[in-house]
């Protein structure tokens, strides 16, 4: 379907060596797009849709504008994905201000750089399409993740924040909250004798998410079947926050 297409459109990525970012720029690739890749790491390999890659650490927000400058030069982007993120685990009493602010650089500060960045070219271009990856942490407290979940509740708030400023210009700020998906991140909660059965309990699909039961959504968001909608933090968790 025509609505579902980025054919001729360029989506810059991030983090999309492994888990949902790889499989979302994997998606976006097929229904179309040409593809920016942006993080650190080996990004070889993904797709045959790779036009650019920016080798960048986004622990230093300030690295991004110089290392964005000649991408923009080169290309107009038509879909951000603000999906890099790090977590760090420990007892809320104990986390160091350094671990704290190393979550938040990454998860909160970049994709707000990023999003100014190509925002700015996208209200001059009249048109665009950001989708943050947030998460079920935007909602609730979760366990030993302070730090993760202020980021995530910040990120679904910012995603409202640019989506009210922009929505004018025909540029839409939408999120993903994904469920608990099967991922690096997710390793330690996996191997977990006690919690893993508990989460597990409470999906009512059953199972954990892939990074591709997220697909089908970021392209929605990424598309024009979606130029109504803006400001939404869109849940695709299995039924989790239904229960």
């Amino acid at each position: 379907m025509d609505l579902f297409s980025l054919s001729g459109k360029t989506a810059l990525v991030t983090g999309a060596r492994t888990g949902i970012g790889r499989a979302i720029a994997v998606g976006l690739a097929a229904a179309g797009a040409k593809l920016v890749l942006l993080g650190r790491g080996d990004l070889s390999g993904i797709s045959s849709s790779v036009i650019d890659v920016v080798s960048v650490d986004l622990e230093d927000p300030s690295a991004l504008s110089p290392a964005l400058a000649p991408v923009l030069e080169a290309h107009q982007i038509d879909v951000l994905v603000n999906n890099a993120g790090t977590i760090g685990r420990g007892p809320a009493s104990s986390v160091s201000l350094e671990d704290w602010r190393r979550v938040l650089s990454v998860n909160l500060d970049s994709a707000f750089v990023l999003s100014q960045l190509v925002g700015n070219q996208m209200l001059a271009a009249g048109s665009g399409k950001i989708v943050n990856i947030a998460s079920l942490l935007s909602f609730q407290g979760g366990i030993l993740v302070p730090a993760y979940t202020a980021s995530k509740h910040a990120l679904a708030g910012l995603t409202k924040a640019l989506a009210n400023e922009w929505a004018s210009s025909n540029v839409q700020v939408n999120a993903i909250a994904p469920g608990y998906i099967a991922t690096n991140n997710t390793a330690v909660l996996q191997a977990d004798p006690e919690r893993e059965p508990a989460i597990s309990s409470r999906i009512p699909a059953g199972r954990w998410g892939s990074p591709e039961d997220l697909v089908g959504a970021a392209v929605f968001l990424s598309s024009r079947a979606s130029d109504y909608v803006t400001g939404h933090v869109l849940v695709v968790d299995g039924g989790w926050m239904g229960r």
